[in-house]
């Protein structure tokens, strides 16, 4: 074991991985909290793969000795790559289900029975519902990115799932944020859990460098450009808030020259994954993408993210942002803030317990009044009504948000 975890790169542990391992390796259940990039994923797959090395017989067929549960199917493969470098060389199986591709070939692998399952929750009640998986014998079970798994979009299908889980098991969960009401939901699914928390709920990478540009919307594409321009040769990753405005955006780049590529919830898992690849491979060198990718995504290269628009969920920032500076790197993270999305601002600075440095333009809180006197325009920061035309929007009014509402119905991995 000692020797495989040197193989796989790991010469010092990270402070989550010597915090939880040793309570996982006893037996306990586990809430740890992180920084997104700082191992979480060998925090808890070592001692997992440890603690089976002692079962002495092949799983029995369509049954999973372990389960992992992830929100989207991004990070279902980011975490499945890391456990088969783990197990490589040993008996151990490592099955993946997801969404986005045909249901019969993973019925087909998991005839046999894995060790490891690595599952979105959506696939995997309907392999359950199907009868092609048994988790009556699952002896582990553990929550990736716990907050959004537990999240209310999430909790119905989690309750569903845990239903066909013995009462007797380990459970871990880890995430880098962890709200009090998420928590609270948490401690309903652990028993007598340690909590290990190595950083503030909520507090981004030290070497992150944060700034936002207080921008009118219809200048955002211009900007992202001017600002692409000077690192061209340089990994990149931009999220916007919708599918259809991801794919805008993208295919805006590209007339532009730029090599870029999108990841969204309208293409399918191969689309994603060959968009993925080209990124990690260095031949896309700007990502647009929604939430999807916010979580899971492992590329070091990635020196630059950019908030083209702002998150609904605060909490969905700190994750955004966490794509850079990873691996001891360093990395710069770029809010843009339209006049509507002010109140999305405040609410990730309460997140963050900071304030973000301001880069160009001038906060809005506070510009209607005094535009309304000078009737003037100012630099970039956009005109007073927000919009850069005559007839725009008013910056304190508030636009209808898309997207279902708290409490939205149970939701399959984007």
């Amino acid at each position: 074991m000692v020797t495989r975890i040197e193989n796989i790169g790991l010469t010092t542990p990270t402070p989550i991985q010597k915090e939880a391992i040793p309570h996982a390796l006893e037996g306990r259940d586990v809430m740890g909290l992180a920084q997104t990039g700082t191992g979480k994923t060998l925090a808890f797959g070592l001692p997992l793969i440890a603690r089976m090395m002692s079962y002495g017989s092949k799983p029995d067929r369509y049954t999973a000795r372990s389960l992992i549960l992830a929100p989207t199917r991004e990070l279902a493969n980011q975490i499945c790559t890391s456990l088969r470098e783990q197990v490589d060389g040993t008996h151990f199986k490592v099955g993946l289900v997801v969404g986005g591709v045909g249901i019969n070939p993973q019925i087909k692998r998991l005839e046999r029975g894995v060790d490891i399952l690595v599952a979105t929750p959506g696939r995997l009640i309907d392999l359950m519902e199907r009868n092609a998986l048994d988790l009556g014998s699952t002896d582990f079970l553990v929550l990736d990115e716990a907050d959004q798994m537990l999240d209310l979009g999430f909790i119905h299908a989690l309750r569903k799932i845990a239903s066909w889980l013995p009462a007797k098991r380990q459970t871990m969960l880890f995430s880098a944020t962890m709200p009090k009401q998420m928590g609270e939901i948490a401690s309903t699914y652990l028993n007598d859990p340690i909590k290990v928390q190595v950083s503030p709920p909520g507090k981004a990478a030290d070497k992150i460098e944060q700034s936002v540009h207080f921008i009118a919307k219809a200048e955002k594409p211009k900007l992202l450009m001017e600002l692409l321009a000077a690192h061209r040769e340089e990994a990149a990753i931009v999220f916007a808030r919708t599918k259809h405005g991801s794919e805008r955006l993208m295919k805006s780049l590209v007339k532009a020259g730029y090599a870029a590529d999108s990841v969204h919830g309208n293409k399918s898992q191969g689309q994603r994954e060959r968009a993925i690849r080209g990124f990690r491979e260095g031949t896309t060198k700007v990502l647009v993408a929604t939430d999807v990718a916010a979580r899971g995504l492992d590329i070091p290269e990635v020196r630059h993210v950019y908030n083209f628009d702002l998150p609904n969920v605060p909490e969905n920032y700190v994750h955004r942002i966490g794509r850079t500076a990873r691996a001891g790197m360093d990395g710069a993270a770029i809010a843009f803030c339209a006049p509507d999305e002010i109140d999305e601002l405040k609410a990730i600075q309460k997140v963050m317990k900071m304030d973000i440095p301001v880069a160009s333009g001038r906060a809005w809180e506070g510009l209607e009044a005094g535009a309304k006197k000078s009737g003037g325009n100012r630099r970039r920061g956009g005109a007073p009504n927000g919009g850069g035309k005559p007839g725009g929007k008013p910056g304190g009014q508030r636009r209808r948000r898309s997207g279902p509402p708290k409490g939205k119905r149970p939701q399959r991995a984007a």
